[in-house]
């Protein structure tokens, strides 16, 4: 098979003819299957699929997934904390 376009979705080669189909399926109280297939025919035979079991952590915890570069408020508010941080040492230190 040909690599098409040359193009790359996280390190799989893909054409402009790429097809991708995501399932999310409650198998259980605490387990969701994800499945994926990948749909491709300028570079691969076949379509192919991977699963995984995505399993519920009562302790788990999402945080946001956010780009910060060039958020300036992210390095102000670390370096105040830090600042913060230096000065109680600095009081515990007496």
């Amino acid at each position: 098979a040909s690599s098409g376009a040359g193009r790359r979705l996280k390190g799989i080669p893909t054409s402009k003819a790429l097809h991708v189909v995501e399932r999310f399926r409650r198998v259980s109280e605490d387990t969701i299957l994800w499945t994926v297939t990948i749909d491709d025919a300028n570079v691969y035979d076949r379509p192919w699929t991977i699963s995984m079991p995505l399993t519920r952590d009562p302790d788990y915890v999402i945080y946001e997934y956010a780009c910060h570069e060039g958020n300036w408020a992210v390095r102000n508010a670390l370096r105040g904390q830090r600042v913060g941080d230096a000065r109680a040492a600095a009081t515990n230190e007496q």
